[in-house]
């Protein structure tokens, strides 16, 4: 059984705390289809640069959008690795909108096994290892970590996902979300793509958050520009076996939490430049017909009459900004017209 060691620290309950007033602002908030679309493209662009760019892939942010944008048709590994990351996280998010997401050691696999694509050997893509590896310091060139005995790894990965979904409501979610990604790494299960796996896997958990813009934001950005720190941090030093008594997941915790809180604010920032403007910008009375719905479900033209003395034409009007914003929908016709907020 995996009981992790970790203390709630006053750091680390401040940064649960501001990651909650946080994600409750943005969740309060209304954002155009337009807006949210353009962000969650870019969150995938900076994700899908940030995650390689932490194991070493030489391209940069301009060249990741380029590829993206327009698949080469002769790729080299590093445009691969890229795109297969890319392609994760469309999967990954489509599969947390229609909730069709098992978090379990299947979810695992097959991430490994799309962002390890074409780039090991097949007997190696989407299968736990079967031989031991080291980690390398890529400053020094030497090992400087000796993961489990392979013949371990199926049982403490079982573990470890046991333990993130017995205490997925026993918990907070920012914790069970850190202790995940430290301790796959200390695993390390794979003879390749276990770091872009463990990032993957952690953004499902941390949807759990209830963050309704989960997909905007890019918390792989926050280790990318201290790359060094985060090694040091999410890691350890030495055998496996020797270590294992002492790991603590405190330091990793307010480290890990730091990062939310980052990408958060620079999210928020974004946000609150991309909507400043007349034409996204909602009025009082268009958050009424939204608290509306909230609480009853629809809203017709008759009830939104009574929540103001604004005339027929222009309550029209506020339906149809909200319609072209993509917070609401028209459903009915003629005097069965009403309205309901968009999936």
């Amino acid at each position: 059984m995996f009981e992790p060691k970790f203390t709630i620290t006053g750091k680390l309950l401040e940064n649960i705390k501001r990651i909650s007033v946080i994600v409750a602002g943005l969740n309060d908030r209304h954002f155009s289809k337009l807006t949210l679309v353009k962000l969650e493209k870019n969150a995938r662009e900076v994700s899908s640069h940030s995650s390689t760019s932490i194991e070493g892939n030489p391209l940069p942010l301009t060249e990741v959008k380029r590829i993206i944008k327009n698949r080469p048709e002769n790729l080299r590994d590093s445009e691969k690795e890229v795109l297969n990351y890319n392609q994760a996280l469309e999967l990954l998010d489509k599969g947390i909108v229609d909730g069709s997401l098992k978090f379990n050691l299947d979810l695992i696999l097959k991430i490994q096994k799309v962002v390890t694509n074409g780039l090991i050997n097949l007997d190696n893509s989407g299968k736990i290892r079967q031989q031991p590896v080291f980690v390398n310091d890529p400053r020094v060139g030497k090992p400087v970590y000796l993961p489990p005995d392979h013949q371990d790894v199926t049982k403490l990965i079982e573990d470890l996902i046991e333990f993130t979904n017995n205490n997925k409501k026993t918990l907070d979610p920012l914790i069970v979300a850190g202790v995940f990604h430290r301790q796959f790494v200390i695993i390390h299960p794979f003879i390749d793509g276990n770091g872009r796996t463990t990032r993957l896997a952690t953004k499902v958990l941390l949807a759990n958050m209830g963050l309704n813009t989960f997909n905007l934001f890019s918390f792989e950005n926050y280790y990318n520009q201290n790359i060094s720190k985060y090694f040091e941090q999410v890691g350890i030093i030495g055998n496996y076996y020797d270590l294992l008594s002492q790991i603590d997941f405190t330091s990793w915790l307010e480290y890990f939490t730091d990062g939310i809180v980052d990408e958060l604010m620079r999210v928020n920032k974004i946000l609150e430049n991309e909507t400043i403007s007349p034409a996204t910008s909602l009025k009082q009375y268009h958050q009424e017909i939204i608290n509306f719905i909230k609480k009853k479900g629809f809203i017709a033209d008759r009830d939104y009459a009574k929540l103001t003395d604004r005339a027929k034409p222009t309550r029209n009007q506020d339906f149809n900004k909200l319609i072209g914003l993509g917070l609401i929908e028209r459903l009915g016709k003629g005097k069965a017209t009403y309205y309901k907020l968009k999936d």
